[in-house]
């Protein structure tokens, strides 16, 4: 652990809060589709949510990268695209992430987007936390967390990445592309709302004609999520495509308790260690 915390600290810590809260989106937004929906929708949440930054995180294994840095570096342009449709215009907003993997090495990475992380957090108190929405590789997290253990205590990280606890296997994306990375945030102690994929935001799914009508009309943006949102696949008739990263934003501060630990090999499953006690319990 990095830092040994008092539960009933975390449980305070994950109540809703009245007014806006202080955050951050971390998005490998080329990744697919589903953080492009999940940016603009943070930031039309404007009377709940204080949106201080944007951090441009890593990806790769899939046919839009063959490496995390050109994953970051994608995201990154994609975030001024989105940024451009809506008219949304604000120096030192958007930050450059890590170029690679924090790994089972457990180094942190260097970044823009950590150092964003740090200073954001610095600012923040143990009663008015900052909140990082982390929908893609934790690997800007980790490292921040690594870098300055100080911030622990004044963040909530609320992470789309793993399937639900009683999945049979935990092969997803996020998760899968730095285990080490999630391994820190699971060790780390800090406040942590875990949004599993398979069996939970794996039903947050939308079809062509549903987008052309309630989402394309609206503006440049509309058409923009729109287009997005068709080319994921050429066939439209009887098709559907989950918004994974929507479920994020959406409940934001919502209470979570985890045991769970990740195993290092395959097949990727969650091992609960009972040796740890349980929030739910305090």
């Amino acid at each position: 652990m990095l830092l040994e915390r008092d539960f009933s600290d975390i449980l305070k810590q994950l109540e809703f809060k009245k007014g806006k809260i202080k955050a951050i989106l971390d998005t490998d937004t080329y990744n697919e589709i589903d953080d492009q929906f999940a940016l603009v929708q943070m930031l039309f949440s404007k009377e709940k949510i204080e949106v201080q930054s944007i951090n441009a995180a890593p990806f790769s294994m899939n046919n839009r990268s063959d490496n995390p840095k050109k994953g970051m570096e994608l995201s990154y342009d994609e975030i001024f695209r989105l940024l451009e449709k809506i008219n949304f215009k604000k120096n030192n907003f958007v930050f450059k992430g890590s170029t690679k993997y924090v790994g089972f090495e457990k180094k942190p990475i260097n970044s823009p987007a950590a150092d964003n992380i740090i200073e954001s957090a610095l600012a923040c108190s143990e009663e008015d936390p900052l909140y990082v929405l982390a929908i893609g590789a934790i690997s800007n997290v980790a490292s921040a967390l690594l870098i300055e253990p100080e911030i622990i205590k004044k963040l909530v990280v609320v992470w789309l990445g793993g399937n639900a606890l009683y999945w049979p296997q935990n092969l997803e994306f996020n998760l899968k592309q730095d285990i080490g990375g999630a391994q820190v945030l699971f060790d780390s102690g800090v406040s942590l709302v875990m949004v599993p994929c398979k069996g939970v935001t794996s039903h947050l799914i939308s079809t062509v004609p549903e987008i052309e009508k309630y989402i394309e009309p609206h503006g440049e943006i509309g058409k923009f999520l729109a287009m997005r949102f068709k080319e994921y696949n050429s066939i439209h008739k009887g098709w559907s495509k989950e918004i994974w990263d929507m479920a994020a934003v959406g409940p934001l501060a919502a209470r979570a308790t985890c045991r769970a630990v990740v195993q290092r090999g395959k097949p990727y499953r969650w091992l609960i260690d009972y040796s740890r006690p349980s929030p739910c319990s305090a």
